[in-house]
């Protein structure tokens, strides 16, 4: 054996394997009974995590983040690299620790001839982790820089015009009447109990953006598999209502509402620790998938508005 290869497995054997620490991180989390996607507005995960230029971070990032503001009780969604604390003239203090995120990006395969492929299909994705750290760890931050924002938090008693408008403008068909929640693929429709069942507004718009997330897998949207075979096996079922249950973490958090746990979801806690120690990238797959129902089920409600206006 070469040195240069002797030297490259030594450098893969030592290589950390981003999905599946993530993933244990993620087990972890759900076995010590903290769901990261149910961020709780009391212990700071209120907000969707934002970088130092004011964007939101996305999918898997945003868990991470989550599930670190509530375990040390940060109340400002901001966070940045140590660099950039630098470049903006802070320093993170004294015995503070970051959060580890990852970064996606793909490298286009080559051909035979040495040159790139361009077709998508044959492009390699890799991860890349990098630290951040919440603004509450640096000081010297230019003061008002990131202020904490103030989310409009509503106890809500009462239906909520605007809740309301948002989901009819996302246009899947909502009926209530007794019984259970539940979205049917067949007949492209959403069934909600009657509101006055519901122990809250909250609860009941929580339950509605959950089922609004099954339903963005439809055919005529993303045509999400796990929905279409949703009753082909219990680890699909199970990627399913993981998917609607971060979707609707993502969806409740945008529109001021804290997530609303469900009796139902606590029977999937160990569907779901299943299907993530089988699948390394299972979370990667959930997260990114209810990132793109809950961007389809917002930018309906944001079209909407812009035409009114207009």
């Amino acid at each position: 054996m070469t040195k240069t290869a002797n030297r490259s497995r030594k450098a893969n054997a030592g290589r950390v394997d981003i999905y599946e620490d993530v993933t244990n991180h993620i087990i972890g989390l759900l076995e010590a009974g903290t769901k990261p996607w149910s961020p709780s507005w009391a212990h700071g995960a209120g907000s969707l995590p934002r970088r130092s230029c004011g964007k939101n971070y996305q999918g898997i990032n945003v868990l991470l983040l989550w599930a670190t503001a509530m375990m040390k009780g940060y109340t400002n969604p901001y966070w940045m690299t140590f660099k950039q604390a630098l470049e903006l003239g802070g320093n993170v203090m004294k015995g503070e620790k970051g959060t580890r995120v990852v970064y996606a990006g793909s490298i286009a395969k080559k051909n035979e001839a040495g040159e790139p492929v361009e077709e998508d299909e044959r492009r390699r994705v890799f991860l890349k982790r990098y630290t951040v750290f919440n603004v509450e760890q640096i000081e010297g931050l230019p003061d008002g820089k990131f202020p904490m924002p103030e989310p409009i938090i509503v106890h809500r008693e009462d239906r909520e015009p605007h809740l309301d408008a948002v989901f009819t403008a996302y246009g899947v068909p909502i009926r209530e009447r007794d019984g259970l929640a539940f979205y049917s693929d067949t007949d492209d429709s959403i069934t909600m109990p009657r509101f006055a069942s519901f122990t809250s507004a909250n609860a009941f718009y929580a339950t509605l953006a959950h089922e609004a997330i099954h339903s963005t897998g439809h055919r005529k949207r993303l045509n999400r598999e796990t929905l279409r075979d949703y009753h082909k096996s219990k680890a699909t079922r199970a990627k399913e209502e993981l998917i609607a249950e971060i979707g609707a973490a993502f969806v409740c958090t945008a529109l001021g509402m804290e997530p609303t746990e469900r009796e139902d979801h606590a029977a999937y806690i160990s569907s779901w620790l299943t299907v993530l120690r089988n699948d390394k990238r299972a979370i990667f797959k959930a997260a990114t998938a209810a990132q793109a129902a809950s961007e389809l089920i917002l930018k309906a409600s944001e079209a909407e508005g812009e035409r009114l206006t207009a």
